[in-house]
C-alpha cells in the first residue's frame, strides 16, 4: 500500500417584498454585482501594478481544486471523471468501502493518506466528511451555445439561479435536478456561486450528474434559450400562474431568485411566464431549494 511522507496538509435585512426566491430587485444587475464586489480585496501588486507571480500561480492551483467530502459525493467524482482525482483522505473505517478509488489510486499514483478523525474534521472544515475527504479538479462550467449545441432534441428541463448563494441550498437544488433529469444548472455571467465542498455534500453525487452552463449577457442567452425552442418561467411568491394548473411547456427555464435579493427586476420583465406554487398563506413563501424541487416535480409529472 502506497502513502505519501508524513505531514499535515493545510486547512483547507431581508427587504420587504415577495419572499426569498421569488420577489424582484428594484436594482439593475449592474448595480447588484457593483455592490457584491465593491469590497473585494485586489491581490498584492508591485510597483508596476502586476501581480506577484508565485502568489498568483498559488491562486490558480487553488482555484483549479476543489476540497470534496462526504462518501456520495466524492465515488460520484470517481465513477465519472476518476482522472481528476488528485489526493485522498480516508479514516481506517473507510478502507473497505473505498477499496476500487484505493487501488485506482495504486495504479495512477494518486496519494492517499489514512488519518484519524481530527485530521479530516479540519480538511473538511465540517464533521460531515463520512470518514472520506478528496482534492479534486474542478469540472469547470460549459458555455451556453455548447450545452446547447449537444443538447437531446425533445422535451427539456433547466433551472437558472439569479443571485442563489447559500451553498446547501445550491447543493439541494443540485440534488433534486439529479433526481428529476433536469439538463443544465444555468449561472449569469457574472454570478460569483460555484460547487463548493458543502454543496457537493448536500447533493449527495448530483453535482456529477447536472452540468453547469455559464451564460452570457442576459439579453443574448435569452435569445439563445428561445432559439433553442426554451420558454423562461419566472418563478414568484404571489401573482404568478398557479403552478399545479398552469400549461407548462415541453422545453422550459425556471429562473429562481437570490434567497435575500429576490430576482432580477430586468430579468423577471424578460421572461415568458410567471409560476406561483400556491399554499396556505402560514407561512410566507417555500425555502429556494424546497420551491426548486416543487417546481421540477411537477414538471417531471407533466412529461409522463
Amino acid at each position: 500500500m502506497r502513502h505519501d511522507p508524513p505531514g499535515r496538509p493545510p486547512r483547507g435585512p431581508r427587504p420587504a417584498g415577495e419572499g426569498p426566491w421569488g420577489k424582484v430587485d428594484v436594482r439593475s444587475r449592474k448595480e447588484r454585482f457593483a455592490d457584491r464586489t465593491a469590497s473585494v480585496q485586489r491581490p498584492h501588486e508591485d510597483e508596476h501594478g502586476h501581480e506577484h507571480d508565485a502568489a498568483h500561480a498559488m491562486r490558480e492551483r487553488r482555484g483549479a481544486e476543489l476540497r470534496l467530502y462526504g462518501l456520495n459525493a466524492i465515488n460520484a467524482v470517481f465513477q465519472r471523471r476518476p482522472q481528476a482525482m488528485r489526493k485522498l483522505y480516508l479514516s481506517e473505517a473507510r478502507i473497505p468501502a473505498l477499496q476500487p478509488l484505493l487501488k485506482w489510486c495504486v495504479a495512477n499514483r494518486v496519494g492517499y493518506r489514512v488519518v484519524d478523525e481530527l485530521d479530516l474534521h479540519k480538511l473538511a472544515a465540517s464533521s460531515h466528511h463520512e470518514g472520506v475527504v478528496a482534492d479534486v479538479l474542478r469540472d469547470e462550467p460549459l458555455p451556453l451555445s455548447t450545452w446547447l449545441r449537444d443538447l437531446p432534441a425533445g422535451p427539456q428541463c433547466a433551472i437558472w439561479l439569479d443571485g442563489v448563494g447559500n451553498p446547501h441550498n445550491f447543493g439541494a437544488i443540485l440534488r433534486s435536478a439529479a433526481h428529476f433529469g433536469v439538463s443544465a444548472i444555468l449561472l449569469p455571467k457574472h454570478s460569483t456561486l460555484s460547487l463548493s465542498g458543502a454543496a457537493a455534500r448536500v447533493a449527495e453525487g448530483g453535482a456529477e450528474a447536472v452540468p453547469l452552463v455559464r451564460l452570457g449577457r442576459d439579453d443574448n442567452a435569452i435569445a439563445q434559450l428561445r432559439g433553442a425552442g426554451f420558454t423562461l418561467a419566472a418563478t414568484v411568491v404571489q401573482g404568478g400562474s398557479d403552478l399545479f394548473a398552469a400549461k407548462l411547456p415541453p422545453r422550459v427555464i425556471y429562473v429562481l431568485g437570490a434567497e435575500g435579493e429576490g430576482m432580477d427586476r430586468e430579468l423577471a420583465q424578460a421572461c415568458d411566464l410567471r409560476l406561483s406554487i400556491p399554499g396556505t398563506g402560514a407561512v410566507e413563501s417555500l425555502n429556494v431549494a424546497s420551491a426548486a424541487a416543487v417546481l421540477l416535480a411537477q414538471w417531471r409529472a407533466k412529461r409522463d
